[in-house]
């Protein structure tokens, strides 16, 4: 919940005017109200995308204040943030929920972002791999194959997200590595191979290059450091590297 629309394009119209892209695609999650200016930023750039941070899980109807999967693809999305640790922290989003999310997405074209991931209390626990493998299971693993496969999925370690607390690259990997041998017992080598999976953990310009090196780490879902270009462009080209 940053950047009203004013802010929103003047990042976006500086992104898109220095992002070349060289093999790294930028999507950007932004709210509501500033997707249509932030689409507009970036038209002339093909290797950026838009996506919303959120949907409904209906169709339509009287749900006020909500956006619905066919809003956003007006509005030129063409991802869709599903499951990010805030929405299931602070607006109690469960798994059940965000598989008819997920559905809802896919059934309007739209290339849903799947996050998941564990709190601090969870991971020192020892129940990492649990609480992830629940995560997969009980929403994205529902779906068809060829519904799978148009998913992205975004680790989130939430006791790694505004704490002070780091996760090494070590630790980001083993997750990873996890998730990727989750799904190909559940859909095959060559699904797991295929799937994007994006690491969620504070992701900075001084870090970037270090967690893209890791074998399972496709790419980064960035929070904060998204906010000011120059630290956003360092990260891509971190990934690039």
């Amino acid at each position: 919940m940053n950047l009203g629309p004013q802010a929103a394009q003047a990042l976006a119209a500086k992104l898109a005017a220095e992002f070349e892209g060289n093999g790294v695609e930028m999507i950007l999650a932004v709210p509501f109200v500033d997707l249509a200016v932030v689409g507009n930023a970036i038209k002339g750039n093909a290797a950026i995308a838009l996506a919303a941070q959120n949907l409904h899980a209906a169709e339509s109807g009287a749900y006020t204040g909500e956006i619905s999967a066919a809003m956003l693809v007006e509005c030129g999305c063409s991802h869709v943030l599903v499951g990010h640790s805030e929405r299931r922290q602070y607006f109690g989003e469960d798994n059940a929920l965000l598989l008819l999310k997920l559905r809802q997405a896919l059934k309007h074209g739209l290339a849903p972002i799947y996050c998941f991931g564990e709190t601090l209390a969870e991971r020192e626990e020892g129940r990492t791999f649990e609480v992830v493998k629940a995560q997969l299971e009980e929403a994205a693993f529902l779906l068809e194959e060829a519904e799978f496969a148009r998913l992205l999925l975004a680790y989130e370690p939430v006791w790694a997200i505004g704490t002070g607390k780091t996760a090494s690259p070590e630790q980001a990997q083993e997750v990873h590595a996890y998730v990727r041998a989750q799904i190909a017992a559940r859909f095959g080598a060559g699904s797991a191979a295929a799937m994007p999976i994006l690491y969620g953990g504070s992701v900075g310009a001084a870090n970037a290059a270090t967690l893209f090196a890791c074998a399972d780490i496709d790419g980064g879902l960035v929070g904060g450091a998204s906010l000011k270009s120059e630290d956003f462009l360092a990260i891509a080209a971190g990934f690039g590297s």
